[in-house]
């Protein structure tokens, strides 16, 4: 078989993967982590390690950007910084995801990281929220659920005069300049802490996950990028989804779904497909070395039904919000698009919302 450029730029995104899922968890990088530490304890480390994986990839594109080296537009997967601000969807979705991973103990990337440490709770989370993603992504569910919902309050800047949904559009200047602001301030906040300095994990984490983001950026929408892409339309079976784009895990869940339903055809096997294996992968090695390779289960019917429901949120506010933790959080704010922003305070909100539920109904059997 010829070794195509298709199969460079997947190769590619599962080297990237593998070392995510390496750092993760070696890290202990968690979102969901992040906001419980700062929720029940008011400790922010792992909290600035993921604004600071932010504000890297914002970085990271805007220097790309603004040296013409990465043109992003409108035309990514997903299109985070269309004219079309879907306010509600960004936001209901984030609710459902963030109420989702703290039911499921872990986001998107987690749950993967989990996966390649030995917990098999896990894995189910991870086929329930891929299911729930399936529907979301490639059956009607979403038109007949929430389709006129987002339809009816969606708004089209286009028709006020704006190009995108990038704030540095918005406020009327260069977006890589607006960029390159935001993300000194957020980088000054998350190093603003003596704890934070001195913490190598959290610094590792934040520093090396927002690199890859950008390199995943730069794999699909620099040169090798446009080569995959005149590769793709002139294939006699064009690959799913080769379109600019970097590290997000809830759709790619539910395209691995899909695959699932027709193995022989490869070419369903995409970026995210590939950077899911990868991160599995990268997490298994790092608990071998360390040896904290540890099987785990659920301990009770009711972790199961909690982990359930979790993972059904996860994967219908996931594709709801067009992202996750890492694909609106990280790789969407990389952008600058005001939904990204608005997703990402969803996902805290309805995590930070069910742990203090879950605090009061524990406090209540206590």
């Amino acid at each position: 078989m010829e070794f195509t450029i298709h199969h460079q730029v997947l190769l590619s995104v599962f080297g990237l993967a593998v070392v995510m899922g390496a750092v993760a968890n070696k890290t202990n990088f968690c979102t969901m982590g992040a906001v419980s530490d700062w929720v029940n304890m008011e400790d922010t480390g792992r909290l600035r390690a993921w604004l600071l994986a932010a504000a890297v990839a914002m970085l990271g594109v805007a220097i790309l950007e603004a040296s013409g080296k990465l043109a992003l537009g409108t035309a990514t997967f997903p299109p985070y910084r269309t004219a079309n601000f879907a306010w509600l969807r960004n936001l209901l979705g984030g609710l459902l995801f963030g109420i989702g991973m703290t039911l499921a103990s872990g986001c998107g990337n987690k749950t993967l990281v989990r996966i390649g440490g030995g917990n098999l709770k896990s894995l189910v989370v991870l086929a329930i929220a891929g299911a729930s993603a399936y529907a979301m992504l490639w059956t009607d569910f979403y038109n007949n659920v929430f389709g006129k919902l987002v339809a009816a309050t969606t708004v089209n800047l286009a028709a006020s005069g704006f190009q995108s949904q990038a704030l540095g559009d918005l406020i009327g200047i260069s977006t890589p300049i607006a960029s390159i602001v935001v993300a000194l301030g957020i980088a000054a906040f998350c190093l603003s802490s003596s704890d934070f300095r001195s913490n190598r994990d959290n610094l590792l984490a934040g520093i090396v996950i927002g690199l890859i983001v950008v390199a995943g950026w730069i794999v699909t929408g620099g040169t090798m990028g446009n080569e995959w892409k005149e590769y793709a339309d002139f294939a006699e079976t064009k690959p799913l989804r080769v379109e600019t784009q970097s590290f997000t895990f809830i759709s790619a869940m539910g395209d691995a779904a899909r695959y699932l339903t027709s193995p022989q055809d490869t070419s369903l096997i995409n970026f995210g497909i590939v950077a899911l294996l990868g991160v599995v992968v990268g997490s298994f090695l790092w608990a071998m070395i360390s040896r904290g390779f540890r099987i785990e289960w659920f301990a009770s019917g009711g972790d199961f039904v909690n982990h359930a429901i979790g993972a059904v949120l996860m994967g219908i506010g996931g594709v709801l919000a067009m992202g996750c933790t890492v694909g609106q959080a990280i790789t969407g704010v990389s952008t600058l698009a005001l939904g990204s922003f608005v997703t990402f305070a969803a996902i805290v909100a309805g995590a930070a919302t069910m742990m203090k539920y879950q605090y009061w109904r524990m406090m209540q059997e206590a």
